[in-house]
């Protein structure tokens, strides 16, 4: 589907209903597996998090492919790792065969885990024989991706010794670490977290019942506070379902779209996002290696503003879906912008004029069409492949 965008009232308002955190749901699924009294409300209803339930109730010995579902094979190869007796050949798109597994691979070989690569060493296929981890003790580097500490972290209670993990060097997406940690709290798992040092200590059963009710996606809700970034003073968006407490990383979004002209305020679990000035910093200059998914939205409203912007800590980007870096200085350099890329920053400089009518390609990437959607506000766009935003949020369109 290639989807045409153009500007019709820059004075944007609504209400809008956002689906659960993929990132939430994605981590809660993996622990209902395995503790079944625990009940899950406002799921996600993204691509990545179906194929995840899909998954978890998938019979013995089958192929389990999980498309473009990146969080789900790094967390579905910790647990088929864990489930004794089973056998599973664990696949994906072409795409996630390119994509690195194998520090976690040799992370759960560590602990005892039967994991072999049907292709390529260190890539996706995967075929897992799953047996007891024995074992309770792992070190890893601490760049990497954080779904790899989180998948280990998620099984860490269901093994017979729990699990102490040590990280060497300096921590990445810490958020995303301290939300598995809290929902492993949250269901009566002890945890500690302090320096390079991650315990979770061992929890045979749920001493009850227990319900979580997954908050909805802050990445999501970075495409509205671009919209009104993009848009006239008094324009407004409300957003639900949001508290001010919350485990994700994203929600960082409110602090830095000030500098935007958009104030953010809390009532009644949701947020009304409001243009209130058009006086802006530039360049602005942000360290994203905390929530590195919100950077091609920022990116783009930058562009759309005309403004510089010097955005860091971005390493993990050219691993995702497609080369996000690449994408964005291909995909901007179209609209006029002109960047610089490294393999972890993003240099934009300021531009006054905007190329119209250009065509955004997507590279099988949802992110890429969410972030530059609201540059319709600016100019109009065609967004090729419109459609590859089900992987995070089906009904954005």
């Amino acid at each position: 589907m290639q989807l045409h965008l153009s500007k019709s009232d820059l004075k944007t308002t609504g209400t809008v209903q956002i689906t659960g955190s993929k990132s939430e749901s994605n981590r809660l699924l993996l622990l209902q597996a395995l503790y079944p009294n625990l009940s899950i409300s406002n799921l996600s209803n993204s691509d990545d998090t179906n194929y995840m339930q899909k998954a978890l109730v998938s019979s013995d010995a089958e192929v389990i492919d999980i498309h473009h579902a990146g969080t789900a094979m790094r967390f579905l190869t910790a647990y088929f790792s864990t489930q004794e007796g089973s056998e599973v050949l664990l696949t994906g798109s072409q795409r996630m065969q390119e994509r690195p597994i194998g520090i976690l691979v040799e992370a759960l070989r560590t602990l005892g885990a039967t994991i072999d690569y049907e292709q390529q060493e260190g890539y996706p296929p995967l075929r897992i024989k799953g047996r007891t981890l024995q074992k309770n003790s792992v070190i890893l580097p601490a760049n990497i991706s954080s779904q790899y500490i989180s998948a280990l972290m998620l099984i860490a209670p269901s093994l017979p010794n729990g699990l102490q993990i040590h990280l060497e060097g300096e921590i990445t997406s810490v958020p995303y670490i301290k939300m598995t940690q809290q929902l492993l709290e949250a269901i009566g798992v002890k945890t500690v977290f302090e320096g390079n040092e991650i315990q979770v200590k061992a929890l045979a059963q749920l001493e009850k019942d227990i319900e979580v009710v997954v908050e909805s996606d802050w990445s999501s809700a970075s495409y509205f506070f671009s919209m009104v970034a993009l848009s006239e003073i008094g324009s407004e968006i409300t957003l639900s379902s949001y508290r001010p407490t919350s485990l994700q990383g994203d929600a960082v979004l409110a602090e830095i779209y000030r500098e935007f002209g958009v104030e953010t305020t809390f009532e009644d679990n949701t947020i009304t996002l409001r243009k209130t000035h058009t006086t802006y910093k530039s360049p602005l200059r942000l360290d994203l290696a905390n929530a590195p998914d919100i950077a091609q939205t920022i990116a783009v409203t930058c562009a759309g503003l005309g403004l510089a912007c010097d955005l860091y800590g971005l390493h993990t980007l050219p691993i995702k879906e497609t080369d996000r870096l690449a994408a964005l200085q291909t995909e901007l350099q179209k609209l006029g912008a002109e960047l610089t890329i490294t393999k972890d920053s993003l240099h934009l400089k300021e531009q006054t004029q905007l190329q119209k009518d250009i065509t955004i390609d997507t590279y099988n990437d949802h992110r890429m069409a969410m972030a530059f959607a609201p540059f319709a506000l600016r100019v109009p766009i065609l967004i090729n492949d419109a459609e590859v935003v089900s992987k995070s949020y089906p009904d954005f369109w």
